[in-house]
């Protein structure tokens, strides 16, 4: 008859038992953080853990558990990162691929730059103060690298945010944008359906430079 061997568990085998059940999130935080994968993806910009209870239901010790379980997937030579600033989580590139980053997107941004840019600046100029997730609305596409060209031209700035959930950057043009297009304010702009035609005229011609507030002065 064999003899069966009962095997008590070391403490070190305790532990490496406790570290892998630690390092696995139980499925319900797995789901919750393919979730919240998705609302950061699609938002782009930083949101509050509370948004996430609040929104999903969840007590914030979930929402962090899931939070961290989707750091610790983007993170070390992934291309994409999850920052966390100001209790704020936000994806960005990994800076260690700038410069791939650079070579591929540069080209392409560059096309499109006129066009782009110029949409973003007369729906900020119409509609300040704004927030990106608005103009991207209103543009059908997304506005990001646009804003970051217009506010390192100086042509647009963050005046504040708005006091709803997640505290969107608003967006204003500046002086100088005023002094570019022959401004004494802004109430001087032409109308915004005129400016909307003007857009359209630039969709159609992506590669030409449009000065839009001279061009709806000689209509």
């Amino acid at each position: 008859m064999a003899t069966e061997i009962l095997t008590l568990p070391t403490a070190n085998s305790a532990r490496k038992t406790q570290s892998r059940n630690a390092s696995t999130p139980s499925n319900r935080v797995q789901e919750l953080a393919h979730q919240i994968t998705a609302i950061l993806f699609a938002c782009g910009d930083g949101l509050p853990v509370e948004i996430f209870c609040q929104k999903l239901g969840v007590s914030k010790t979930e929402a962090e558990t899931a939070l961290e379980f989707v750091r610790g997937q983007f993170s070390g030579d992934s291309g994409i990162h999850l920052i966390k600033y100001r209790n704020n989580y936000q994806f960005c590139t990994n800076p260690a691929y700038e410069t791939e980053v650079g070579l591929v997107l540069n080209p392409l941004r560059e096309r499109n730059l006129t066009r782009a840019a110029l949409e973003t600046l007369a729906v900020v100029a119409y509609k300040q103060p704004v927030t990106r997730l608005e103009i991207d609305q209103i543009r059908g596409v997304g506005s990001d690298y646009a804003l970051q060209i217009l506010t390192q031209s100086n042509l647009v700035e963050i005046v504040g945010r708005k006091e709803v959930l997640g505290r969107p950057l608003l967006y204003g043009t500046t002086d100088n944008f005023l002094k570019r297009f022959g401004l004494d304010d802004i109430k001087n702009l032409p109308s915004y359906d005129e400016l909307l035609e003007k857009i359209k005229l630039i969709h159609s011609q992506e590669n030409s430079e449009i000065d839009l507030y001279n061009s709806n002065r000689q209509n």
